[in-house]
């Protein structure tokens, strides 16, 4: 454990690039991606793990309310039923095949959200989508680049979204009753010296909690855009929290060794790793997709 800030190494893992952890209270595990080697990771701390594969980069594997995954793949979106059989529900961005699904999130409703993004980071070539239960699509957001964090105030009005090369938060005005978004706005922006933003989550407070891959900084933001705490961690890639535990009152962070040199990675022996910390304050509940 890091004493000055209290973060600790929870899973030794060696993730390429893992993302989008998503805790389930009710089997107290932990499951995240790790993008690149198209691995679905389940983990519960002080218990076993599991692993399911893809054909392909995996941006998020979301959970059903009536059992089983939505996988974002490449750029369609895959249903497992509790049995293991997968059937397609949709793809998106024909001929883009330098673009793939991201980070994904369940709104209050049930309708699951859906980013892709550029790999080579062609700007404005990616999107936010709305998925519907009965798999009904419809873009929300255009002209998105890598579209990243996504996470819902505690009343479910307002949405936060980051555009990872865009170096912000936005806000948006969110209706829960017809899941859609209006007014648009800058929530906060990020200096590209200190990292790009990447996967957030939102507190029981509305605090906003984000991490800076490439900045190796974790930060939260108070409901009104005030930089509330700035936590250094150690790696350079942090990915994306989310907050689980017992009570929501522990903080995982996911991490990337993708990209780092072997010396880089010799002097930082948790990239890749699962980090946690006890940030003082509780998380939300995890949405399922009731698709």
């Amino acid at each position: 454990m890091d004493e000055r800030t209290g973060v600790e190494v929870a899973l030794a893992a060696a993730d390429e690039l893992g993302e989008a952890p998503h805790w389930l209270a009710e089997t107290g595990e932990l499951v995240r991606v790790d993008v690149k080697r198209g691995l679905v990771l389940g983990w519960r701390p002080g218990g076993g793990e599991w692993s399911m594969g893809v054909d392909g980069e995996i941006g998020a594997a979301i959970p059903r309310r009536r059992g089983g995954w939505v996988l974002a793949v490449e750029r369609e979106l895959i249903l497992v039923d509790e049995g293991g059989a997968r059937r397609s529900l949709l793809s998106v961005e024909p001929g883009l095949a330098a673009n793939r699904f991201n980070d994904c999130q369940v709104d209050p409703s049930g309708t699951l959200w859906a980013g892709t993004m550029s790999r080579t980071r062609t700007r404005g070539a990616a999107a936010l989508y709305r998925v519907a239960p009965d798999g009904g699509v419809e873009r929300a957001v255009s002209g998105l680049t890598i579209s990243n964090g996504l996470g819902w105030s505690p009343d479910g009005e307002l949405l936060y979204h980051v555009d990872s090369t865009s170096h912000r938060i936005d806000l948006f005005d969110f209706d829960p009753a017809g899941s859609s978004l209006s007014g648009r706005r800058p929530f906060v922006s990020v200096d590209p010296a200190n990292g790009m933003p990447d996967g957030l989550a939102i507190d029981a407070e509305g605090g906003v909690w984000v991490c800076l891959f490439g900045g190796g900084e974790l930060r939260r933001y108070a409901p009104d855009g005030e930089l509330d705490a700035a936590i250094r961690l150690p790696v350079a890639k942090p990915t994306c929290p989310a907050f689980g535990g017992p009570g929501l009152e522990t903080l995982f962070v996911t991490t990337a060794r993708h990209g780092r040199t072997p010396s880089q990675l010799r002097g930082e022996p948790a990239a890749g790793a699962v980090l946690a910390l006890r940030p003082g304050v509780a998380g939300q509940p995890e949405r399922s997709f009731a698709g």
